[in-house]
């Protein structure tokens, strides 16, 4: 049997999902498109369109699916031909024809709508085999475009990690990006740290047949400090934070060690709700966008309505994030001044001041109603970020973190609001103090985690609790 990675499963799955729906709206359509035909015939058409062929349903949607993946229809997606995915759509949809003919004659099916199965089957290989083109061509897409690949780095010793990527699945390995390989033997484990920062990988293999035990450790160690996954051929490592977990790549079993959420369907479901919920409060909001505009305009002319600014996102890629503008034009360029004319009240990094002269009277209301934070909406629908997650800092205040654990921090999708938001809104001071509140909520994340925190916010924002 072959062994597939928990993210190969739940993509079949959720491809599985789509494919039963579309296989329900074919035999729908093929029921509209059997009264056409009577009403072309002036044999007048039934007000029940389905009537009791409901039951082809209740056996073609679930097994259709089913059925389609013992063909392989569902592997090798962005190596197989066109032929071959028509061929393996042919045999499943001959056996779905075979059973729903078995069935229709043991139970002495007589209604006359007999003509919705061949047109619905039909219209089901037709959506199912589009559906496969469109998929296909995102990841061959993917393949042939470097900044949509997944960034990773093989680690090992001489050429066990030549021979570790042969060993790999093509299939798989057409979707990384392969930015180093890492000597154990003969680089340093600093190095690594140095790599995972500027490289935004995302996790690394190691190939540890030959490698020292202690040198793994130290390692996997970087990557765990900066919730970078860990992907061993090896035998178990007890980590502190990170989860092990087996795993594969294609057909070779890997131990994982990963301390950042693991790829479920509540993760579908936060990324559904990132996407939705942010459409949905755009144009809930949008009577605050149009005064945020109008009143910038107004009270600071001359300037742009919004802000930009490069932030790190997710494995520390950097993105570029919005938001109204509430400060003077020339903000960033008074920054260091600012630093030693007023001082900063947050220890660490990051920069916080009460009262900074560089926002301007509008500036300050936007700020107070939480306003000027409605164009991060934009992040959200985008993909680049969540409504609940870490909050995203600017580059060059990542770049002086003090502590490698701090960069764990950016393991997930950066949020719009996060807990100490939601609970504190900015009385925090202490640096340490958020980042821990932050890898907190990264070692406990749920779904239900994230609800609760966004009904937080609610009153929070609405109250102007904290909001400086």
């Amino acid at each position: 049997m072959k062994t597939l990675s928990r993210k190969d499963s739940f993509t079949i799955q959720v491809l599985q999902i789509i494919d039963a729906c579309l296989v329900f709206g074919a035999f729908y359509i093929g029921s509209l498109t059997r009264d056409l035909i009577r009403l072309a015939l002036d044999l007048g058409v039934d007000g029940n369109k389905l009537g009791t062929t409901q039951w082809m349903l209740y056996i073609a949607v679930p097994f259709t699916p089913l059925i389609l993946e013992r063909f392989g229809f569902y592997s090798q997606l962005r190596t197989k031909t066109t032929g071959l995915a028509i061929w393996q759509m042919i045999q499943g949809t001959m056996i779905v024809v075979l059973i729903l003919g078995i069935f229709y004659i043991f139970t002495r099916q007589d209604d006359p709508r007999r003509l919705i199965l061949g047109v619905g089957l039909v219209y089901a290989a037709l959506f199912l085999l589009v559906r496969d083109q469109i998929y296909r061509y995102y990841l061959r897409n993917q393949s042939r475009q470097d900044n949509s690949k997944e960034r990773v780095i093989i680690a090992g010793t001489g050429d066990e990690m030549q021979e570790l990527l042969d060993e790999l699945d093509p299939e798989i390995t057409a979707g990384w990006k392969v930015v180093k390989h890492f000597d154990l033997d003969h680089q340093p484990v600093e190095e690594l740290f140095a790599l995972l920062k500027d490289q935004s990988v995302s996790r690394v293999l190691f190939a540890t047949k030959n490698s020292a035990f202690d040198k793994v450790a130290m390692a996997v160690e970087a990557c765990e400090l900066q919730g970078v996954e860990a992907w061993l051929a090896a035998s178990f490592i007890r980590t502190q934070i990170a989860r092990p977990v087996f795993d594969a790549i294609g057909q070779k079993p890997m131990l994982v060690l990963r301390s950042t959420p693991e790829l479920s369907w509540e993760l579908l479901g936060k990324e559904m709700l990132d996407r939705v919920g942010s459409a949905a409060i755009i144009l809930v909001t949008l009577p605050f966008w149009i005064f945020a505009y109008i009143g910038i305009r107004i009270k600071s002319p001359g300037a742009p309505v919004f802000f930009s600014q490069m932030r790190a996102g997710r494995y520390g890629q950097p993105f570029k994030m919005w938001k109204f503008r509430t400060m003077v034009a020339n903000a960033e360029e008074m920054l260091e001044t600012i630093k030693q004319e007023h001082g900063n009240q947050m220890n660490g990094p990051v920069f916080k001041l009460d009262h900074d002269p560089r926002i301007f009277p509008f500036g300050a209301l936007l700020r107070k109603l939480s306003i000027d934070e409605l164009p991060q909406l934009l992040n959200v629908l985008l993909g680049d970020m969540s409504l609940v997650g870490p909050r995203p800092l600017p580059i060059y205040e990542v770049e002086a973190f003090c502590e490698m654990s701090h960069r764990r921090r950016l393991s997930v999708k950066p949020g719009i609001t996060c807990e100490w938001q939601a609970g504190g809104r900015n009385t925090i001071t202490s640096f340490e103090e958020w980042v821990e509140m932050d890898l907190k909520y990264i070692d406990n994340w749920s779904l239900w985690l994230d609800l609760r925190i966004l009904l937080k916010t609610i009153p929070a924002v609405l109250m102007a609790r904290g909001a400086k």
